[in-house]
């Protein structure tokens, strides 16, 4: 029977031990582990959880079973504190995928058991996990999100033909608007930073601290790249890419509203695929939407595919959380938000979005 009580740093152990659960602080023994597993993601690398916790002040929760010097399994957690939504752990907030991963069945429901005792322990609500496949002993469970993917042609011409004649029309006309692409890395944050705040603002929703993606350089400098298109000296659209195993995924892009007759979405979603062929990637990973939106919508026309994503829940309450932005409960806000000044928006935006996973 494997044992969930939890222990920093154990020490050497036979192979023979009954395996145990964790608090792991081994980083290139988890990413190694990561590597290997076939659901292991971007997110589910070490360094996000040091990242997490200098940028938004979170607990961090590294648990991982281990039998002996061998890691069979990993959860990465991150205990989040509000005054506002309580106390809950997440794997992983702020981004599309996290969750459990395990060499087997078994190992995983160890893991999540776990987890919900350590949630028990700091007094958390609920334990949330963004998985890409259900798992039969969570209770609960929603399907609200999708991941967006397309399957890339092996060269750009054979791309350019799978698209419908919409889309190509759409991309020679951003084309004949005398737009520029540039392709950099940390220093063009800001150029990035400065859109998407705006656009965030204009959907009413906070917007994160510009520290997180001048931490995400910082600590995978190699792995993520900026896009940003320019309309003489002016960024009126950008995106944040990054290289993961075969596929090169867009977590986050924005443009400014009053550029899009021009169509700076076009012409910056084109730049990133050809990007990705040239590269040699097969797949472009548009990031999460919510079915039948306007961003579902742009994705799919493109040809990309549903992911399910399945967020899976132990609540303490037996209630699920929703602190999404279409819940009816935060329209007035939101609202709000909307009509709020720029500079004030980027101020106090970071101090909420901090706590909404």
């Amino acid at each position: 029977m494997m044992r969930s009580n939890l222990q920093r740093n154990p020490v050497q152990r036979s192979a023979a031990e009954t395996p145990q659960v964790v608090l792991f602080d081994h980083p290139a023994r988890w990413n190694a582990y990561v590597a290997s597993h076939p659901q292991g993601t971007f997110y589910h690398r070490f360094e996000w959880l040091p990242l997490v916790a200098r940028v938004f002040g979170h607990r961090i929760l590294p648990l991982a079973m281990v039998s002996g010097e061998q890691v069979v399994g990993i959860f990465p957690l991150v205990h989040i504190h509000s005054r506002l939504f309580g106390r809950v752990l997440v794997s992983m907030p702020f981004v599309n995928y996290g969750g459990v991963l395990g060499d087997s069945i078994e190992i995983e429901k160890a893991l999540w058991h776990a987890a919900i005792q350590t949630a028990r322990e700091h007094g958390a609500g609920s334990v949330e996990a963004r998985h890409l496949n259900p798992h039969g002993f969570v209770e609960q469970g929603k399907q609200h999100k999708v991941g967006m993917t397309l399957a890339l042609a092996p060269t750009i011409e054979a791309q350019w033909k799978a698209f419908n004649a919409k889309v190509r029309n759409q991309i020679r006309k951003s084309e004949l608007s005398g737009l520029s692409i540039r392709i950099g890395g940390a220093t063009d944050v800001a150029a990035f930073y400065e859109v998407f705040a705006r656009n965030m603002r204009d959907l009413g929703t906070p917007v994160y601290h510009r520290a997180l993606f001048t931490a995400l350089f910082e600590v995978f400098p190699n792995a993520c790249r900026v896009f940003t298109v320019w309309d003489q000296g002016t960024v009126i659209a950008a995106a944040i890419a990054i290289a993961h195993r075969d596929t090169l995924e867009v977590p986050w892009a924005a443009s400014r509203r009053d550029a899009l007759p021009r169509c700076p979405n076009h012409h910056l979603y084109w730049e990133l695929i050809q990007h990705a062929i040239k590269a040699g990637f097969a797949r472009f990973d548009f990031g999460r939407s919510t079915p039948g939106s306007g961003p579902y919508k742009f994705k799919e026309q493109w040809g990309a595919a549903e992911v399910p994503q399945f967020w899976e829940y132990w609540t303490a309450t037996g209630r699920l959380p929703n602190v999404s932005p279409q819940n009816p409960r935060y329209a007035f806000a939101v609202r709000l938000w909307k009509q709020l000044p720029l500079r004030i928006a980027n101020t106090i935006g970071p101090c909420i979005v901090r706590n909404i996973p």
